[in-house]
């Protein structure tokens, strides 16, 4: 196979305005996540500490802005959109999988491979998109939704970032991937920690959130806090990602490089005039 049948081919594409999109939300979706450790002690922000999930939850409009935004700026052709919804539904229904069992969950390493393939555009769409569904088929429609599709949209899309999208092949390409995955789930638990760690202060423990601490008290409550409630969820996340992208990260990049490539997302649709 010569290396140009190989390149790869991002079905979505950030333009200008997608990035710009993109920046904004990442922008609110930092301050939204780490407003605790930026807060300084007697700020109007943590004054509202109980509202906050509920006022950041409006990023959800912000993440729907900037998907319809990458799709619209794309072109994103029918092709695509088949591509996007197959995937989003397999991943919405791997995550369930071992849901509550040591964090099981095999949806981190499809969407790797995915974002890898497919490019970083296709991949924040594809995270963001199946977070949203996986929060419909399980139940799990919240406050912390919105922050659940901004960092799978963002791991998915750091995959598509990678170096080497066009050279690297083989076990060296896995070996990054699954090093990449690995840290990639340990920083998405951290991320879903820090969104709903500031409302346990009810707990009253060492661990939790205090408004008036210094940062450098209230980091060290945070770490510990990771360690005591979540350490082993991440490292099975991050474990399962690894060895499923060792085993079987190649016979499932080349099925999605082989699909991509039979789609031929940058062809033309056209339809022939059969008539008589």
């Amino acid at each position: 196979m010569s290396p140009l049948s190989d390149r790869r081919v991002d079905p979505v594409r950030l333009g200008p305005r997608s990035v710009v999109a993109l920046l904004l939300v990442s922008a609110v979706g930092v301050v939204s996540i780490g407003w605790p450790l930026i807060a300084g002690p007697g700020s109007q922000v943590t004054a509202h500490a109980q509202d906050a999930p509920w006022l950041f939850a409006a990023l959800l409009v912000l993440l729907v802005a900037v998907v319809a935004a990458t799709i619209s700026e794309s072109g994103l052709g029918p092709k695509a959109v088949a591509m996007l919804g197959v995937l989003a539904a397999a991943g919405a229904a791997l995550r369930p999988i071992g849901a509550g069992t040591a964090g099981i969950e095999p949806m981190f390493f499809l969407m790797v491979l995915s974002g890898r393939v497919l490019g970083p555009g296709f991949g924040f769409v594809l995270g963001s998109l199946s977070m949203f569904a996986s929060a419909l088929l399980t139940g799990g429609v919240g406050p912390w939704m919105p922050f659940q599709m901004l960092s799978m949209g963002w791991f998915t899309m750091g995959a598509g970032l990678l170096p080497g999208a066009h050279a690297l092949r083989g076990r060296a390409e896995r070996v990054m991937l699954a090093g990449y995955g690995f840290l990639a789930a340990f920083a998405y638990g951290t991320i879903m920690n820090l969104s709903g760690w500031p409302f346990i202060n009810a707990l009253a423990s060492s661990v939790a959130y205090q408004p008036d601490a210094p940062l450098h008290d209230n980091l060290a409550r945070f770490l510990a806090y990771c360690l005591a409630t979540s350490l082993g969820w991440d490292l099975g996340r991050a474990a399962l990602t690894v060895v499923l992208t060792l085993v079987v990260g190649g016979a499932v990049l080349k099925a999605l490089r082989r699909a991509t490539r039979r789609a031929a997302f940058e062809a033309p649709v056209t339809f022939e005039d059969r008539r008589p």
